[in-house]
């Protein structure tokens, strides 16, 4: 979700058209209702103030500075690696891949590469 917000903020300061990053509003949109659901679901829907807080925040400070979104755009491919790494981190713990594919794995591995 942060890589989304990042390069929507991205897109927008630097002027680009609308039609090169229509589809991040609805990436996004899907995203928050899917981590609503997840919160709602798992007792902590007290949270959600946080998190749309903490998003609010983030997509303000994105262009205090020029430098502060550059560097925020460079680093969305470490975050979504890492945010892989914490998935399997948390599989491995808890020895139990649920609902996980080898394909689905596959593909978020490529497209985060």
């Amino acid at each position: 979700l942060f890589s989304f917000l990042v390069f929507l903020r991205y897109q927008i300061y630097y002027g680009y058209p609308l039609q090169t990053y229509l589809e991040y509003p609805i990436i996004i949109a899907q995203d928050v209702i899917l981590l609503l659901f997840i919160l709602h679901f798992s007792g902590n829907t007290k949270r959600a103030l946080f998190y749309a807080v903490t998003f609010w925040g983030g997509w303000y400070m994105l262009t205090l500075q020029k430098w502060i979104i550059d560097l925020a755009m460079n680093l969305c491919t470490f975050i979504s690696a890492a945010s892989k790494l914490a998935q399997l981190r948390c599989l491995w713990q808890t020895k139990d891949s649920g609902q996980v594919s080898a394909l689905t794995w596959s593909m978020s591995a490529y497209t985060c590469a």
